[in-house]
């Protein structure tokens, strides 16, 4: 056994894990191996990143921070955190244009799940990815760039595609960030000025528990060279520095009440030296069409008395739109739903498909590396570019090398359908538990 996931959820059935310390010994790992899966930060809370063979760790590879300034590029380590990336690089005057809640969360296995921050015009961290390095399942080390043929499907590739060593995401100058709070936001002004609360700041972040109230607190986060806001509706400013967990103490997070600071100590929630959130939780996001949101947070609203016995919080943001395949802000301006569970595992896999039916209307799409049980076949409308996903990947990974149960039954062989499915076969992954052998390698 390799150990468990963050959250301790799952421990993985993995009976080997490989930490190679340069690229060469990568790709004799990949050239011997033949079934592998790549470990991240293990903050996914799901059977993605396991396997019954071995697992992979790119986070003993040298450090690479190499800026290309004319290119307005920075070429990273894919094993580096995002906490580890950022002084360096705002030392170099620069910046990376947004960044996820949790600093604690590799580069590469963020990217490959589609994982982003909030802002109305910043798009998922993978949509900043110019270029990729990585070994493919015969041992060659590939590079692939933005505009070549099937980058697109590479970017969010769920790591199917082979082992990432290297990404190049795109930078902007330098910047500051103030973040203020506002507490007790009515629904009655998220329903009636949600664009104006949105757009109010750089990044915008609704928490609540669903109950009537509203949300409980919108953290916003402006650039020190704009104006912030400092009202929002019928909310009040807050004055004191809060964490999203009411009741919990402050420390863990980002400096608050209007406090400017350096981009990357604001745009996320929490500092690198401190337990994210909770610490004990699971998670689940769907990410519903923009035009549709106020719909989508109304059904969430109707099973508040369900979700009370289990949820910690949620969180509520927007993403831009991308041409990423498997990206859930492809092709279209998207808000999160994001849950906080607590660690009950039966309980919330009881509630998981009652959360996904009152979302499939929406064309709701979940995050890859959360629990959810998604239909195969309602996963397949909502991410209508899987069938070119898994061309790409039997035509990189013929033997299926870097596959497992989990996106085998994501990248099922179904045809494209519309609406509902009117079967449920659960996605495994909620669940601590082996995966099924997979097939002999030929």
């Amino acid at each position: 056994m390799t150990g468990t996931n963050w959250a301790g959820n799952l421990t993985y059935a993995a009976t080997t894990l490989h930490e190679p310390s340069t690229v060469d010994e990568l790709v004799d790992i990949v050239r011997g191996a033949p079934h592998l899966r790549a470990l991240g930060s293990r903050h996914s809370f799901n059977h993605i990143a396991d396997t019954d063979a071995a697992q992979v760790s790119v986070a003993r590879l040298p450090v690479v921070v190499d800026v290309d300034a004319s290119a307005r590029e920075v070429t990273v380590s894919a094993g580096l955190r995002y906490g580890e990336l950022v002084e360096q690089l705002d030392r170099e005057g620069w910046a990376l244009p947004n960044l996820a809640s949790l600093p604690h969360i590799s580069v590469g296995g963020a990217i490959s799940t589609g994982t982003h921050g909030s802002g109305d015009c910043n798009g998922s961290l993978a949509s900043a990815v110019a270029a990729l390095r990585f070994v493919t399942a015969d041992g060659e080390l590939r590079h692939a760039r933005r505009g070549d043929d099937d980058f697109d499907g590479m970017v969010v590739g769920l790591g199917v595609l082979g082992i990432l060593t290297a990404v190049t995401l795109d930078i902007v100058p330098t910047f500051e960030v103030r973040q203020d709070l506002f507490e007790h936001l009515p629904w009655s002004d998220v329903v009636e000025h949600f664009d104006a609360i949105t757009s109010s700041a750089y990044s915008v972040s609704m928490f609540t528990d669903w109950s009537d109230g509203g949300p409980h607190q919108v953290w916003t986060k402006s650039r020190a060279d704009v104006a912030p806001v400092t009202q929002l509706f019928g909310a009040r400013l807050a004055t004191a520095e809060l964490h999203p967990l009411p009741g919990v103490d402050a420390g863990a997070t980002t400096r608050q009440l209007g406090l400017a600071g350096p981009w990357w100590d604001r745009l996320p929630h929490f500092r690198l030296e401190y337990t994210p959130s909770d610490g004990n939780e699971l998670q689940t996001e769907y990410l519903v069409p923009r035009d549709v949101a106020l719909e989508a947070i109304g059904a969430v609203r109707g099973l508040r008395e369900q979700l009370a016995p289990i949820l910690l919080v949620s969180e509520i943001r927007t993403i831009a739109r991308d041409d990423l395949w498997l990206s859930p802000s492809h092709s279209v301006d998207c808000v999160a739903l994001h849950f906080t569970w607590r660690l009950d595992v039966p309980a919330v896999e009881a509630f998981l498909p009652s959360l996904d039916d009152a979302l499939a209307p929406f064309a709701a799409r979940p995050h890859w590396g959360k629990v959810f049980t998604t239909t195969p076949e309602r996963l397949l409308a909502a991410y209508p570019r899987l069938p070119q996903l898994r061309a790409l990947a039997e035509r990189l990974d013929p033997a299926g090398t870097f596959r497992n149960e989990l996106t085998d039954t994501w990248l099922a062989r179904l045809s494209p359908v519309s609406g509902a499915a009117t079967s449920r076969r659960a996605i495994p992954g909620v669940t601590a538990g082996s995966p099924r052998p997979r097939r002999a390698r030929t």
